[in-house]
């Protein structure tokens, strides 16, 4: 028995102690891919024209292979609102007069009348705001191009701080289409995207729970 309710015990504070890893510079999922695609033979008919390797000079220098660097602006503003209210209202007004062959018994100052009067008022209220918005430009690079001509583009960027560092990190597919002639494009072009934004060290710690206090704040604590 009291083995269970040790084990019960330090389940719990494990869970309050639970601290997620941090993100770190130099994940690889967000590295720059380099154009290591398959070598092109060489020309052996004596000229130098490489139709790979072609430009036009009617063409944008636009991203479209694979090592390409594109800028993406990022432009994002998300609001959201939520009202509710409920309210309910109930009267229930009973009388009941006591008679027997019309005549009133009595027992002293007492009867048989009766009369009951109950009210019930409930009202509920609950209203939610949320607002977010995130700008700037951070540079990726292509890492794929899609069978149908889109790209995929992942890259971060880190800033280091004299009190800690902050990243953002995007990812996502882009239509060529949608690159601006000078190699941007909006960050509300893209699919499937995944923005993120935070940073770390002191003034990053200044705004988290210690461990403590996300224990009475987590599903275990049955208050």
């Amino acid at each position: 028995m009291y083995k269970l309710i040790f084990t019960a015990l330090l389940s719990c504070y494990l869970t309050g102690c639970v601290i997620s890893q941090p993100a770190a510079p130099n994940d690889p999922f967000y590295a720059p891919v380099l154009g290591n695609g398959p070598v092109p033979p060489a020309p052996t008919d004596g000229s130098l024209y490489r139709g790979d390797y072609s430009l036009s000079f009617f063409d944008d220098r636009k991203a479209t292979r694979i090592g390409d660097i594109i800028t993406i602006v990022l432009s994002e503003r998300t609001v959201g609102s939520k009202k509710s209210g409920v309210s309910v209202k109930k009267e229930s007004d009973n009388s009941f007069t006591g008679t027997i062959l019309g005549v009133e018994p009595r027992v002293g100052e007492y009867s048989l009348d009766t009369s009951t009067q109950i009210d019930r008022d409930f009202i509920g209220e609950s209203d939610a705001d949320q607002s977010n918005s995130l700008q700037g430009n951070i540079t990726a690079t292509v890492t794929d191009v899609l069978p149908n001509g889109n790209l995929v583009i992942r890259g971060e960027k880190w800033i280091t701080l004299n009190k800690g560092e902050e990243f953002i990190r995007v990812s996502g597919m882009v239509r060529r289409e949608d690159i601006n002639l000078d190699n941007s494009v909006l960050s509300t072009r893209l699919a499937n995207a995944r923005l993120s934004y935070a940073g770390s060290g002191a003034l990053a710690d200044a705004g988290e729970m210690g461990w403590l206090s996300r224990f009475f704040n987590s599903a275990v604590w049955p208050l």
